[in-house]
């Protein structure tokens, strides 16, 4: 008798545990942050750094993230948003994969990341307009050019959508 109510225990506990990773695997997590503060000293660069505030910044992204289960980290190509994702990157032993905002194919982007906890670093105007595309609507405007620390969440759970956008100062 001993022996079937172990065997039923072990059963249920493995049942359970199964249960509760199909559900963790349905769940998408996405942050998306814009860069940290730049240099505005050569208003013809196109490609600045980040300046010490900046640099500031991204550690404080790092030791946000810290505790938060990361499986990717995604970047444009320039200096400022690499410079932000970096922290988080070798904190979290991820590469910072890149990505281009003017051809980014939205739905397949869903369906790679699904299941996943993703941070995405962005632009001004890029990182409202890629929340718009994952959430399927045209709810946030351009980033304010001299605030960097908004957090947008969002997270799909089967087809439920859920986002907001915190102050991480």
């Amino acid at each position: 008798m001993k022996k079937i109510i172990v065997i039923l225990i072990l059963f249920l506990f493995t049942f359970s545990a199964e249960a509760q990773q199909d559900i963790t695997n349905q769940t998408t997590t996405y942050y998306f942050i814009r860069h940290a503060e730049k240099d505005r000293g050569d208003a013809t660069n196109k490609n600045p750094d980040l300046i010490k505030k900046g640099k500031r910044r991204a550690r404080k992204w790092k030791r946000y993230f810290k505790n938060k289960n990361l499986d990717a980290i995604y970047s444009t190509n320039y200096k400022r948003t690499l410079a932000t994702a970096f922290p988080t990157s070798i904190n979290k032993k991820l590469p910072v994969i890149l990505y281009n905002p003017r051809n980014t194919d939205f739905e397949a982007f869903k369906k790679q990341t699904k299941g996943k906890s993703v941070l995405i670093v962005g632009h001004s105007n890029t990182t409202p307009s890629f929340v718009n595309a994952i959430i399927n609507q045209k709810k946030y405007q351009d980033i304010d050019d001299t605030v960097n620390y908004k957090l947008f969440i969002v997270t799909i759970f089967n087809s439920k959508i859920t986002d907001t956008v915190i102050n991480v100062n």
